[in-house]
């Protein structure tokens, strides 16, 4: 595991060797996720997950739970999740339509929505 202290050094090591820029400007793009764009899940499915092409700050990150334009559930990422996944628990969804917002905190911001269904069980 990488501490802070390592992680600055080794960003300014990188910095004075010119290679920070391309790191810097790669765009966050999300691999996988549960649930998956436009699944059908079941009600009792409680785990809500994003992973990301690269490391996110899982302090300065939100996921939440919409319906109908507006947040119904703030889910507070898990700090001890991998360095790319924003992971969170959730209460039981009755059924409907819904979306997973993501925002990733930082210089840029990134966010985005996965929408998804909860079914009857």
């Amino acid at each position: 595991m990488i501490t802070r202290r390592q992680a600055v050094f080794v960003g300014a090591s990188l910095g004075l060797f010119g290679l920070a820029g391309p790191i810097r400007a790669q765009e966050l793009r999300v691999l996988d996720s549960a649930p998956k764009a436009n699944a059908v899940i079941g009600q009792r499915s409680s785990a809500f997950y994003v992973r990301f092409n690269r490391p996110v700050d899982h302090e300065d990150s939100r996921l939440a739970i919409k319906r109908d334009g507006g947040i119904i559930e703030v889910l507070h990422p898990r700090l001890e999740s991998a360095p790319e996944v924003l992971f969170a628990r959730a209460p039981t969804l009755q059924p409907g339509r819904y979306s997973l917002h993501w925002l990733v905190g930082g210089s840029p911001q990134f966010d985005g929505e996965i929408p998804f269904t909860v079914g009857n069980d």
